[in-house]
């Protein structure tokens, strides 16, 4: 499928971001991404589940929740990484940077998080109820999106491993408090990275489901 990747920089109130923007020919949506803790645009993992979307004929956007001295910083002290005011209020932010431009303005949106990006994806999704139609949780912190969870109006999937029983019990708690079409998606043998053979092509199939559904014509 022929694409146009290429860099940007999402101008946001607080910080210059620098995003990877991928729209193929006929883009049914887009997705964009809200990096786990310590990650990035570049995270391998993300990359791997946005490149089977742009095979599924989704747009995607990739971009740093930090800027370079942030994440420098946090490299060291952890101080941002578990930030969800800050990292849902940039994450909210790229949702109104999409509707601006040209290119995805049209284009039905949906979320990914991983991790605490997970958070503040659901927060930006509570926050602009008329702009996201859908939400994936990868291995997420849905619990720290808070009182934003009951607000959340996209239908969300939480996708977690099945070996990581402490974030499964986190993800029950979490989906309880959704007042929203969801469903709990755990991965038989996966770890909290999906890094056994076979496990991320699970996220990356479930993912390109759930987003091909709600923001190709489905109804939550």
């Amino acid at each position: 499928m022929v694409s146009n990747s290429r860099s940007v920089v999402l101008e946001l109130s607080d910080a210059s971001l620098k995003g990877i923007l991928n729209i193929p020919e006929g883009a049914s949506g887009i997705v964009a991404f809200a990096h786990g803790s310590g990650s990035s645009r570049l995270s391998r993992r993300n990359q791997a589940v946005a490149e089977f979307l742009n095979s599924a004929g989704l747009g995607t956007l990739l971009f740093d929740l930090l800027t370079a001295d942030e994440d420098e910083v946090d490299a060291r002290t952890r101080e941002y990484r578990f930030d969800i005011p800050l990292i849902s209020k940039r994450m909210s932010e790229a949702v109104g940077w999409l509707a601006e431009q040209s290119t995805t303005a049209t284009l039905p949106l949906g979320l990914f998080g991983a991790s605490t990006g997970a958070a503040a994806a659901l927060v930006a999704a509570a926050e602009n109820p008329d702009h996201v139609r859908a939400v994936v949780s990868r291995g997420g912190r849905p619990d720290l999106a808070g009182n934003a969870l009951p607000r959340v109006r996209a239908p969300t999937l939480l996708i977690v491993g099945g070996l990581d029983t402490t974030v499964i019990e986190i993800n029950r708690e979490a989906a309880a408090k959704l007042d929203c079409h969801h469903e709990l998606k755990i991965v038989p043998g996966a770890s909290h990275l999906f890094e056994e053979p076979g496990k991320l092509e699970i996220v990356q199939e479930s993912a390109a489901d759930w987003f091909t559904d709600y923001l190709a014509g489905g109804q939550p």
